[in-house]
């Protein structure tokens, strides 16, 4: 298979193994991939698992055509990938072995060498030249093992991912991408987010064209989709809404429960419900389905004075993995001294950023009169932004949705009359309450502001602390001048017809505009409410949460260079360019300051 005019697929399908590492399904095979770059010097790119030893080498054999490769580039020193290292060094002696410094030493662990006469060891930022392609090697560690290096050919621009990127299946697989990559990514690489929205950083700077992973196929077109899939997941942010049920029942009476509580979350506008029996179903699917949705039900019963095992087994998939900004509910059934509630609950404290619902519901054996509420009270309550959001059901005149004003971030929707738009504001304050005024101020230079003064209307959306970066990426980054804000998402709108957020804030305000107020820089909308409903009892984001939790971290540890105040971009260099555009918020030079 050609990937570019000068790279080579010459990998393998694997349509015998069952279990992926011993413990995940993957009813349709899997590819080991490993690459060829021809050039005035041939490099190849990783090697594939030990059963198909001769397979590959009779793919290499033929792409090189006659050729010896010059390098052997290791990118991770997983067994599926780099079993086959020391056959390859044994067919092409005159070949140099090209890794970092930690795959020499496990390659010492695997294969009793490390290559000494035959070796370049190279770390972030070496550079291979092949001819026409630069090879630029990126460090990627604990991606998913310390070792890991990504390689980007500027030539060709093409990102060899290593197993980032990479999806269950064989290349001859017709399955949905999305489904197989997240059940990989969650269950192989989950735990290390930190780690991939660090090397998806580094990657932002890069004019990437094609994404060649070592599993899956070779990513060609709409990169988007993709790497904003893996930013969601790396950072832990909601995928999709709706809520999910997880569930052990010994004799059918948490299930039963379990049922009800899915048809009522059903009744109340839950947009997808997503059940799952612990002791029956693929356990990596229903991690999966955790990580995906916003909200997660566990429902078991007392079991030995703790919890059923599947469900034990659950929630340590879960913290393993890093779980973190969910709302949880608990469901119990104990016949005698129900404590599968408090053995959950403990079991998940070391979560971050987790809400428990105020409602836990405590079943004696079988529902009664008294669970079977507790039941619609906690449906009541995990339903409650689905509800908000409906026209149907939506309170509109709520307003104590003013009571989550308070120095905290926003955005603002509008539309001029082809498109919505949206901004990040934060300067926001109730004026008056005999009528109730509200007062945005917005920067001129901002294109709502242009919008707003022409059409007199908004919607003032406020953030809750569950917004990751990607809302401040979004809306407040780019121009709604140059680009669509909502391009990728389809939200709901207010009676004013202007949409507002479906996820991650707390309340909304239809806003009229009644008085404008010049302020040099800045105008000043002051405004009467038109409608105003609350979604959600999470606290609204001040600017101080934002930044001691949501902004990333610059890092500048051992760097020389300039960093953007804005978003934390790093530029390495002694002089920053006057006209420098940080690749990730577009801010110029004047938003960067010298790293002390």
């Amino acid at each position: 298979m050609q990937i570019t005019k000068d790279i080579l697929y010459v990998g393998v399908n694997d349509h015998e193994i069952d279990l992926f590492e011993g413990q995940y399904t993957v009813p349709n095979g899997m590819a080991y991939n490993s690459y060829v770059i021809v050039d005035e010097k041939i490099a190849v790119m990783d090697t594939v698992d030990a059963r198909f030893t001769h397979e590959w080498l009779d793919n290499l054999q033929s792409a090189l055509n006659g050729k010896s490769p010059d390098y052997l580039i290791v990118q991770h020193m997983e067994p599926d990938h780099s079993a086959n290292i020391l056959n390859f060094a044994k067919v092409y002696p005159d070949a140099v072995i090209v890794s970092s410094a930690k795959a020499f030493t496990m390659m010492k662990n695997f294969f009793g060498t490390e290559f000494d006469d035959r070796r370049i060891v190279v770390g972030e930022g070496d550079t291979l030249s092949l001819g026409t392609h630069t090879l630029t090697f990126v460090a990627a560690p604990m991606v998913h093992w310390p070792e890991v290096i990504v390689t980007y050919d500027s030539t060709d621009k093409v990102i060899f991912s290593a197993d980032g990127f990479g999806k269950f299946g064989a290349l001859d697989a017709d399955e949905d991408w999305a489904c197989e990559a997240r059940r990989y990514y969650i269950g192989i690489v989950g735990k290390y987010g930190a780690q991939v929205q660090a090397l998806l950083k580094k990657a932002a700077g890069l004019d990437i064209q094609k994404i060649c992973p070592l599993h899956g196929p070779v990513l060609t077109e709409n990169l988007g989709y993709y790497i904003g899939l893996y930013n969601t997941w790396s950072s832990y942010s909601v995928e999709t809404e709706g809520i999910v049920i997880a569930y052990t029942s010994v004799y059918g009476n948490t299930k039963k429960a379990v049922l009800a509580l899915a048809d009522k979350l059903k009744s109340r506008g839950c947009p997808k419900v997503v059940v799952n029996d612990l002791a029956r179903c693929d356990m990596a699917e229903a991690v999966e389905d955790a990580f995906r949705y916003g909200k997660l039900v566990l429902a078991t019963t007392t079991y030995n004075a703790g919890i059923f095992p599947f469900m034990r087994e659950f929630i340590e998939h879960l913290t393993e993995r890093g779980f973190k900004n969910r709302t949880i509910a608990l469901i119990e059934n104990g016949s005698w001294a129900p404590l599968a509630n408090k053995v959950m609950r403990g079991m998940l404290e070391g979560c971050k950023n987790i809400t428990f619902t105020d409602t836990t519901v405590s079943i004696k054996s079988a529902l009664n009169d008294e669970s079977s509420a507790k039941l619609d009270m906690l449906a009541d309550e995990l339903c409650r932004g689905y509800l908000a959001m409906q026209d149907s059901t939506a309170d509109k005149n709520d307003l104590s949705a003013l009571f989550k004003i308070g120095y905290g971030l926003y955005v603002v929707t509008s539309n001029d009359g082809n498109r919505d738009n949206g901004l990040i504001v934060n300067t926001v304050t109730q004026v008056t309450n005999t009528p109730n005024r509200i007062a945005v101020a917005i920067n001129k230079e901002n294109y709502s502001h242009h919008v707003i003064k022409q059409t007199g209307v908004m919607n003032l959306n406020c953030l809750s602390n569950e917004a990751p970066f990607k809302v401040f990426e979004n809306f407040g980054f780019r121009s709604g001048r140059s680009v669509n804000k909502f391009e990728e998402c389809n939200p709901p709108r207010s009676d004013n017809g202007l949409v507002f957020l479906p996820r991650y804030i707390n309340s909304f305000m239809s806003l009229k505009v009644e008085q404008y107020v010049d302020l040099d820089t800045h105008g000043m909308f002051i405004c009467s409410i038109t409608e105003s409903r609350v979604i959600s009892d999470v606290p609204t984001m001040t600017y101080t949460y934002y930044q001691e939790n949501v902004k990333p971290k610059p890092e500048t540890d051992g760097k020389r260079g300039f960093v953007c105040k804005i978003c934390g971009y790093v530029y390495e260099g002694d002089e920053l360019p006057d006209d420098f555009i940080c690749p990730l918020c577009k801010h110029g030079a004047a938003d960067f300051e010298p790293i002390a």
